[in-house]
C-alpha cells in the first residue's frame, strides 16, 4: 500500500526543517511541501482550502471553530510560531504616551481586529494594565497598504468603536498623528525608517515581557497546523502521524542549536543564550512544548480574550480545539 500524498504549505522554520525536507517523514504520509509566506499560505487556506496541511491563524482557527456549522478543518496543537507581543505597541511621542495606562482614551490603529497578536495585547490592556477597550477610539487598516479587511465576521463587546479606514495606513496615520498608537504583529514602515517620534511603547520590551510571563506564565501562541476536515475524516490516523513527525523535527532542530562545535545561528553564544531563555520559560519541561497540558496556561486565557474581544461567538473550551486523540502526550 503506498504512502498517503498530501501537500502542506508553511513558513520556513528552523523547527520545521526536517518534516518540509524529508528528512522525517510522517509515517504513511508522502508530503509535497510548499514553503510560502504566512500570511499567503493562511489566506490561501482559509479561503479556499487549497492546500491538504497548512499553517494556520490560532485566533481565525478559533473564529471559525466558534461558528455554529462544521469547522472545514481541524488543528494539531503544534505551535509554528510564538512571540511575546509587548513589542508590537508602537507610538507617536507627541502623544505624550509613556506607559501601558496611558493608551486609555487615546485613538489606537489595528491591521485586523481579529489578529492574534493584536487579540493578546488587548488582553494585556484589558487585564493587566487596566485600560478599558471601550474607552479607546479603535481604526483598522492597512500597516503599509491601503485596502486590509478583517475577514472574520466579528462581535464586538458593548461600547466598542471600530472604524475601518480602507484608504489610509498605519504607518502614515501614525506618522501623521492622526492616531496615537498602532498594533501591529509587523513593525510599521515609519518605525523601520527611523521615522523622527515615532517608537516602540517599552523600549526595554524583552524586561517588559518577562515579567509579563512571571505573572502570567502566558508565552503567546501565534500559528498552528491545519488539516481539511474531509482529508482528516477520511484518514484520522493523520493526526497523530503527523504530530509526531512534528516532534521529531522540533528536538532534532533544538539539539542541533545546542551544539556548541558548529555555528547553526550565526552569532557568538548562541547555544548558552537559547538555554538560558528556554530555562526561563520552561524550566523543568520541555523546550517549545507541543501538545495541550503544557500550553493550558497560554491558551486558557487567550480563549478568553478572544471571547471578550467579540472574535469568537461562543466562549471555546481548550479541549475542544484539537482531536482528542492528541490529548496524550506519547513520548516518540
Amino acid at each position: 500500500m503506498s504512502d498517503l500524498r498530501l501537500s502542506i504549505a508553511i513558513n520556513d522554520y528552523v523547527h520545521t526543517h526536517d518534516i518540509v525536507n524529508g528528512i522525517v517523514r510522517p509515517i504513511g504520509i508522502e508530503l509535497t511541501a510548499l514553503r510560502m509566506p504566512f500570511e499567503s499560505a493562511a489566506f490561501r487556506f482559509g479561503a479556499n482550502l487549497e492546500f491538504d496541511i497548512s499553517e494556520f491563524g490560532l485566533s481565525a482557527y478559533c473564529a471559525r471553530l466558534s461558528r455554529p456549522e462544521p469547522c472545514p478543518f481541524i488543528a494539531l496543537p503544534v505551535f509554528t510560531s510564538r512571540v511575546f507581543r509587548h513589542s508590537s505597541i508602537y507610538v507617536n511621542e507627541a502623544s505624550g504616551i509613556a506607559n501601558a495606562t496611558d493608551l486609555k482614551s487615546r485613538t489606537i490603529g489595528v491591521p485586523q481586529w481579529s489578529q492574534t497578536a493584536t487579540i493578546y495585547v488587548r488582553g494585556y490592556l484589558m487585564h493587566d494594565a487596566g485600560v478599558p477597550l471601550e474607552s479607546i477610539a479603535w481604526v483598522q487598516a492597512g500597516v503599509d497598504e491601503a485596502g486590509r479587511e478583517d475577514h472574520v465576521e466579528l462581535n464586538l463587546p458593548k461600547g466598542v468603536q471600530l472604524t475601518a479606514k480602507p484608504d489610509r495606513t498605519l504607518s502614515g496615520m501614525l506618522t501623521s498623528g492622526a492616531i496615537d498608537a498602532a498594533i501591529t504583529a509587523r513593525p510599521p514602515k515609519c518605525f523601520l525608517d527611523n521615522t523622527p517620534g515615532i517608537r516602540r511603547l517599552f523600549p526595554d520590551y524583552r524586561e517588559e515581557e518577562r515579567r509579563y510571563f512571571e505573572r502570567t506564565r502566558i508565552f503567546p501562541i501565534m500559528h498552528v497546523i491545519a488539516i481539511r476536515r474531509a482529508v482528516y475524516d477520511a484518514n484520522p490516523w493523520i493526526a497523530r502521524n503527523l504530530f509526531d513527525a512534528f516532534e521529531q523535527s522540533k528536538r532534532a532542530s533544538l539539539a542541533r542549536l545546542s551544539s556548541i562545535q558548529t555555528s547553526y545561528l550565526p552569532t557568538a553564544w548562541g547555544p548558552e543564550e537559547m538555554a538560558s531563555v528556554h530555562q526561563q520559560l520552561f524550566a523543568g519541561g520541555e523546550a517549545w512544548p507541543y501538545g495541550l497540558e503544557a500550553n493550558r496556561p497560554t491558551l486558557e486565557p487567550f480563549l478568553t480574550y478572544c471571547h471578550e474581544q467579540g472574535v469568537t461567538k461562543r466562549k471555546l473550551e481548550v479541549d475542544e480545539l484539537f482531536p482528542r486523540e492528541l490529548a496524550l502526550k506519547i513520548r516518540i
